[in-house]
């Protein structure tokens, strides 16, 4: 059954619906052929997108793998959880062993709390929050498994664990993991379940994929942003290009398939589908290519700082942070509705809890917000300002904080002075101009000195283990 236009109404007298909450790895927000990018070519989730809601002001808190997935899971930020930085599985301690860091059992998930209101839980793809025994997703709320706990796998022919047996299986990535999403769905079509599907794509190595999802960028005629950045490596960034939307076309026709099956099986009218990422991709925007642990892509290596080696941009950029987001549920949310708030990925766990009729423990901290009114009315804008931290842990040394009113945005790194950032959004959508580098006017010093209060607020009120920086910082 096809979904049907839909109209806000309350969750009050509402069946808790199914939920399948598919999260692909490093897409960009301007992935997307809704962002207005012709060349993101994603027939499938612009369709779902005109069936339901589009958040283009959706972001995370953090630009890179696993501290962005712990905050989605536990509405904290990673710092909070000991997970600043994307676990290395190769990186060990003195002592020669690998370190022992991944989401404690003690912290609770929404899966879990899904999972204790009866909802049938599964994950399928990538986990990225420990990898030993006890860090395990059955740990946390999923009753099933399939897919890999390390931070990646190969884009074809990987080794999975199915069954709780690493498994070497053949074909696309992408496509594999979505044939066991269709699995779980037959499987449990007539129990209530909450089916996470976290695809590995667009995460680099892009190549390979199927032909068809290649085909229409062979020869296209690649428009890069911020094509006249100064000694820019544009061949290599169109070929990235290239390869990276070949790859994000693959998710959407997985996607498709996904969202075919839910007719087939009677599932769409009462399944809830959210589409988003873990976090944002940068392509040529301002001379660099790749998330929150950025490099230059420039003809001429850069010079080296302090804690920042040759070739290396950290960075929290708006493509860092924001990411695509979709949300449907036919004859709740209005179809081809478009909500500005700020959401963040912390805010998931009371939204999803909440639609699920769940109920978190008393004891548990939730940083985010219940954005379920939102959804219901794109004309109610619960925030329009964002927060986000990111202490990188591998090669960079940094420890970054950002806050952002949706007109201003400034950046902090507390472990590199002179590494500070200040935009004026409004008249500098791209971040060209850090306004630290010029004579800035009193108004402008003002919301400086008002963002660093607010980012020192912050700080406090989490615990941040930077705090003490912070205070030094401003001394």
């Amino acid at each position: 059954m096809s979904p049907k236009e839909s109209q806000p109404t309350s969750i009050h007298n509402i069946k808790a619906p199914n939920i399948l909450f598919i999260y692909t790895d490093d897409q960009a927000p301007w992935a997307l052929g809704r962002s207005g990018n012709k060349q993101a070519l994603t027939p499938n989730l612009d369709k779902l997108a005109k069936q339901g809601m589009f958040l283009p002001n959706a972001y995370s808190t953090t630009p890179v793998c696993t501290p962005s997935r712990a905050g989605l899971l536990t509405s904290q930020y990673g710092y909070e959880l000991g997970l600043d930085d994307w676990i290395n599985t190769k990186a060990k301690t003195l002592t020669g062993h690998q370190p022992d860091l991944g989401l404690a059992q003690e912290l609770e998930t929404w899966p879990e709390v899904l999972q204790k209101a009866g909802y049938t839980t599964g994950l399928i793809g990538k986990w990225h929050l420990g990898y030993q025994p006890q860090h395990h997703p059955k740990h946390h709320g999923y009753d099933e498994f399939v897919g890999f706990v390390g931070g990646g796998t190969t884009p074809v022919n990987p080794f999975l664990e199915i069954n709780g047996i690493e498994t070497k299986t053949q074909g696309l990535t992408t496509d594999i993991l979505t044939d066991h999403a269709l699995k779980f769905l037959e499987n449990h079509k007539d129990k209530r379940f909450a089916l996470s599907l976290h695809y590995r794509a667009p995460h680099y190595k892009f190549l390979p994929v199927a032909p068809e999802d290649e085909a229409p960028y062979l020869n296209m005629d690649i428009k890069l942003p911020h094509p006249d950045y100064p000694d820019l490596n544009t061949k290599r960034a169109k070929k990235l290009m290239r390869e990276y939307l070949s790859s994000v076309r693959g998710i959407d026709r997985n996607v498709g398939r996904v969202l075919a099956a839910l007719d087939q099986l009677d599932l769409t009218d009462n399944t809830l589908v959210v589409f988003t990422s873990d976090h944002g991709y940068n392509i040529a925007f301002n001379g660099m290519w790749h998330k929150g642990n950025g490099f230059w892509l420039l003809n001429n290596k850069t010079k080296a700082t302090e804690n920042i080696p040759s070739g290396q941009r950290p960075n929290l950029y708006d493509p860092s942070l924001k990411v695509p987001t979709i949300v449907r549920w036919p004859n709740v949310i209005k179809a081809n509705s478009e909500n500005r708030s700020t959401m963040s990925n912390l805010d998931w766990f009371p939204t999803l809890v909440g639609i699920a009729q769940a109920k978190a423990s008393s004891a548990n901290i939730i940083r985010g917000k219940d954005f379920f009114p939102a959804l219901l009315d794109e004309n109610i804008i619960l925030s329009t300002d964002y927060y986000a931290a990111y202490t990188t842990q591998h090669q960079s040394i940094t420890g970054m904080r950002m806050y952002s009113d949706g007109q201003f945005k400034l950046l902090r790194d507390f472990k590199n002075k002179g590494r500070d950032e200040f935009y004026d959004l409004k008249n500098d959508p791209d971040e060209t101009t850090n306004l630290f580098m010029q004579h800035m006017t009193s108004e402008q010093q003002k919301i400086v000195n008002k963002f660093d209060q607010i980012i020192l607020n912050k700080m406090r009120s989490t615990k941040d283990p930077l705090l003490q920086l912070a205070n030094e910082f401003r001394q």
